[in-house]
């Protein structure tokens, strides 16, 4: 299943850029989509789309429509675009809650909307979210953004429910705490034995994005384990 068109969004950040060299180094064209002004690096053979707003429908739009122009259609979106902020609710404000629903619900609603109609035309088309393992059970400061993922868990099934007569499978990955230079930044004392590599969240997506996962739909996939290669 090579030589396939992927989304990526979120796609400049440590996650979104093992995730993409994955699907580019088996022969796959590769569009990232971020927020951020401009990429950290060049991708072989694929886009890179800067400064979009996914939380606009519009923006996700015009996103989707050059890229499908670009590549001559779209096999798999991975939705990696997102936001954290922690925040206890005694204290906190409302306008974090909308922020993380914004960053992590809505932005992964607009795409796929705007993405649906080519996908659908793709034999083996592909919808590959990215929750979280703190939305099964949130600890103090995670309301909002648990909130938020529980929302994409729930939107996954309820896809996966709309789409299960069609061509189009759609799964989520629910990672662990992800060992990236941010959140080692932002969390100077932790134990990060545990923590989860990006290139194996990114080996579980590619493994949902193939078609040997062509049953799999509707899943909600921990990945928590920090076992380097």
């Amino acid at each position: 299943m090579s030589g396939r068109n992927i989304i990526v969004t979120g796609g400049f950040g440590a996650l979104g850029r093992d995730v993409a060299a994955a699907f580019a180094a088996q022969g796959d064209r590769v569009a990232r989509i971020d927020f951020a002004p401009s990429p950290p690096d060049c991708i072989d053979g694929g886009i890179d789309l800067a400064c979009i707003d996914l939380t606009d429908d519009a923006a996700a739009e015009k996103a989707v429509t050059e890229v499908a122009e670009t590549f001559g259609g779209i096999d798999v979106l991975v939705n990696i675009a997102g936001g954290f902020t922690w925040e206890t609710v005694e204290g906190g404000s409302i306008a974090s809650w909308e922020q993380m629903f914004a960053m992590n619900l809505r932005s992964t609603v607009t795409i796929i909307q705007a993405a649906l109609p080519t996908l659908r035309k793709s034999a083996a088309g592909r919808i590959i979210n990215i929750g979280a393992g703190a939305a099964i059970q949130a600890a103090t400061g995670m309301g909002a953004y648990a909130a938020s993922k529980a929302g994409v868990h729930r939107l996954t099934e309820a896809l996966a429910a709309e789409l299960a007569g069609s061509d189009i499978t759609v799964n989520a990955v629910l990672p662990s705490i992800i060992d990236t230079p941010t959140n080692r930044v932002n969390m100077p004392d932790a134990d990060t034995n545990q923590w989860v590599q990006p290139r194996a969240i990114a080996d579980v997506i590619l493994f949902l994005g193939s078609i040997a996962a062509r049953s799999i739909s509707g899943a909600l996939i921990p990945v928590t384990r920090g076992t380097p290669i």
